[in-house]
């Protein structure tokens, strides 16, 4: 099933609908995951049609069937070959080697979008499908996927963080607006430091809100998921309008006692949760100080009410 360029999109296949759009595809997805099969199926929604899927568990094969359906269950190695786009949905670590490992069965690439949802690569990690003659792309859902059915309905109104040749970007933004989403384009170099700082905000910002939550069950609270809702919200829609300015509490304050307090009864509590609060509290005070919000001296007693 090779594919060719068309004059309209660059997307494969053989020119525009019916309705202008870009011609439909026929979707493969190697890992058939919570990403692989919401994107799959979110393709699926605007006339594209999923036909294979390489699903190795019981989980990814029901995953298959409830998402995709109509998709046949094959090999990776088929899956690309029955594709004009192959969405390569395996955990980062598993992705240079699956890309090296498809040229390396001398799996024909030639004039397939190749694309994957990585957050921390660009198109480099391809580059073995690349030089064979793949279309590479990058489409990273800025999103967490909870393999719950809303997954699909989740990808409306996010962004994508988007690599491509720039050859390919037409295709890149029309895959991603099809899906509902907003392409932002990333750079290969800037990649790293661009995953780096979603992981940080989402995947820490659950560690730290299930802290609170145990450390208020600690304190009697009987509901600290109830008693944080409002302030967490607060507290994230300031962030998001506002920046530093949204910042409220002892530390923004100079409180340096009530910092003092805090480090002295989580040190007794919960050790870890101390070294967590400490570092963040430093974070927190330099923000504050470079914003003009605390005064010198101020800083320098909480840096001393932080000290190890």
């Amino acid at each position: 099933m090779d594919a060719e360029l068309t004059p309209f999109s660059g997307v494969p296949g053989n020119g525009p609908d019916a309705a202008g759009r870009p011609a439909r595809l026929a979707v493969g997805v190697v890992g058939a995951g919570r990403v692989g099969t919401a994107l799959g199926a979110a393709l699926g929604r605007v006339g594209h049609r999923v036909v294979a899927a390489a699903a190795v568990s019981e989980r990814s094969r029901e995953r298959v069937a409830d998402r995709l359906p109509g998709a046949a269950v094959a090999t990776p190695d088929e899956v690309v070959g029955a594709a004009d786009l192959v969405l390569l949905t395996v955990p980062d670590d598993a992705l240079p080697g699956l890309a090296a490992g498809l040229v390396g069965a001398g799996v024909p690439v030639d004039g397939k979008l190749i694309a994957h949802p990585s957050g921390r690569y660009g198109t480099a990690v391809l580059d073995p499908l690349t030089r064979s003659g793949a279309l590479p792309l990058a489409l990273h859902p800025v999103m967490t996927f909870t393999g719950r059915p809303d997954d699909v309905d989740r990808l409306s109104g996010i962004s994508f963080g988007v690599t491509s040749p720039d050859p390919l970007r037409p295709v890149a933004e029309a895959l991603v607006l099809e899906m509902g989403g907003e392409p932002v384009w990333i750079t290969e170099e800037r990649r790293p430091l661009y995953h780096a700082a979603l992981a940080g905000g989402a995947n820490h910002l659950v560690t730290l809100v299930v802290e609170a939550m145990d450390l208020l069950g600690a304190a009697g609270v009987a509901e600290p998921g109830r008693m944080l809702g409002p302030l967490l919200g607060a507290a994230l829609d300031n962030a998001l309008r506002l920046g530093i300015d949204g910042l409220t509490g002892p530390v923004a304050r100079g409180d340096a006692g009530t910092v003092a307090d805090h480090v002295a009864e989580l040190a007794r509590v919960s050790p870890e949760s101390r070294r967590a609060y400490v570092a963040l509290a430093r974070l927190t005070a330099d923000r504050a100080l470079g914003a003009g919000m605390l005064k010198p001296e101020d800083a320098e007693r909480l840096l001393e009410a932080l000290a190890d």
